[in-house]
Parts: C-alpha cells; structure tokens; sequence
C-alpha cells in the first residue's frame, strides 16, 4: 500500500516477521552498494531493535556484507551512559556492532553522558564530517531507521512542539521528552528529510491509533511529517492488515 506521493506501507504477521523481513531488506541495500563513498545509517532504540539486529547479524552470517566506509549514527539517543540499559548505543553495540565487528571508527555514538548541548553540537559535527552535505547544510544520511511510538512520536520528536522547533535546522538538539528518561538527543526534522530513504518499524498493538491517524494524514503526528516530506518512507508494521 501507498501512502501520499513517497510512502510505501508493508504488513507483516507479527514482530519476528517484521524484524526479519527489515533486516533482509537492509542486508539487500548494503549488498546492492556499488560505490566505495561514505555510506551513512542512523539508527534508533525501541523493543523491535534487539530482533531486528539479530537477524540482520543473521542475514550475514549467510552472506557477508562489505562494511568498508559504512557509518553509524544515532536518530536519537538518552542522555544515560554508554553501558546503561537505557543507551540505544549499548544495544546496538552487543546485538549488531560487536557480533559484526564493525570497526570502531565507523560508530559515531552520540554521548549522552556529558553536558546535553555539548553532546548534540559534538553529533552534529561529527555526522557532517563523515556525510556529503546538500545545498540546505544538512547531512545526507543513506538511511533513517525509526521506531513509532505510541503518540505518534519518532526519534525523540514528540507531538505538541512548537512550530520553530519543527521548523529549526539544527541537525541535532537536545530535547526533554514526555516519556522517560526525559533528557535526549535526536535528530531534527531537517536532516530526517533530507535522508536518501526513511525506514519505520512500527509494531505492537499499543500502536494502533497513531497508525490510523497516519494512514488519514494527521500532520499533528512528527510519523505523519516525516512520511510527508522523505523522499522515500517505508513503514513496517505489524499492526494492522492493509
């Protein structure tokens, strides 16, 4: 099913599908790579990570992947410590960079253990060393891989923000969350769509209402403006049969 000009929608029967058939997916593009340039991923939390991972790992393990030059970034990090439970880095590191032995050097963790606004002007600079920049200075990452909350959320992109803050520039900013832990760092909305493809691995029940809100267009959801302006959106979802 389409979505609007850019969004395409897949369902899959159940979480285990979802993560699989995703991660066969991302195996597929980085062995479609042609080209030796920098090859940017941001990546995010959320309970579909861990699967997710592991069956990309799996997915490998068939049928190896070239790494060289692909990079790692965040879509948003908490403001914990790189080893707390909290830290999307620390569940990436143990499900996916150190089962794959993905260099060090090609993992670009936001540090959320240090002063808040230190941490996102460090990522912003970090990401725009690594990634070609476009006309409008924002970084141009290969793929976003997004989770969807319950409230429509992405990143750490809530609903209820302030027109200047949906409208801001910033690659990435702090931001204090409804949820906790409340402080973060995500991406803004700028470099979100400037992004070649956006992925969202939306599943759990929980869900439901924000999914059909997007399927109607509520731009008040930050999953409805991202959909609406990528230049290609993929959703994933396991909550409803289309």
């Amino acid at each position: 099913m389409t979505l609007g000009e850019n969004g395409e929608i897949r369902y899959l029967k159940n979480p285990e599908e979802l993560a699989r058939i995703a991660a066969i997916e991302l195996h597929g593009l980085l062995k479609r790579r042609t080209s030796a340039d920098s090859f940017g991923i941001a990546l995010s939390g959320g309970r579909i990570a861990k699967s997710f991972y592991t069956e990309l790992v799996h997915a490998c393990s068939r049928a190896p992947v070239d790494w060289t030059e692909v990079h790692f970034f965040w879509a948003d990090e908490r403001c914990v410590p790189p080893l707390d439970p909290e830290s999307n880095f620390s569940t990436a590191r143990a499900f996916l960079f150190d089962p794959l032995n993905i260099p060090t050097e090609q993992i670009h963790r936001i540090y959320g253990d240090v002063d808040p606004e230190y941490s996102a002007s460090q990522a912003e600079a970090e990401i725009c060393r690594i990634l070609p920049i476009n006309d409008q200075g924002q970084p141009v990452l290969n793929l976003v891989i997004l989770g969807m909350g319950e409230d429509g959320h992405i990143a750490s992109l809530f609903p209820g923000e302030a027109e200047a803050l949906v409208k801001d520039s910033r690659v990435y900013r702090h931001v204090t969350a409804v949820k906790p832990p409340p402080k973060r760092i995500t991406l803004g909305y700028a470099p979100i769509f400037a992004a070649k493809e956006v992925w969202i691995l939306a599943s759990g029940p929980g869900k439901k209402q924000a999914f059909e809100q997007l399927l109607h267009q509520d731009e008040s959801l930050p999953v409805t403006r991202i959909v609406k302006e990528s230049n290609r959106a993929l959703i994933f979802q396991d909550i409803a049969p289309l």
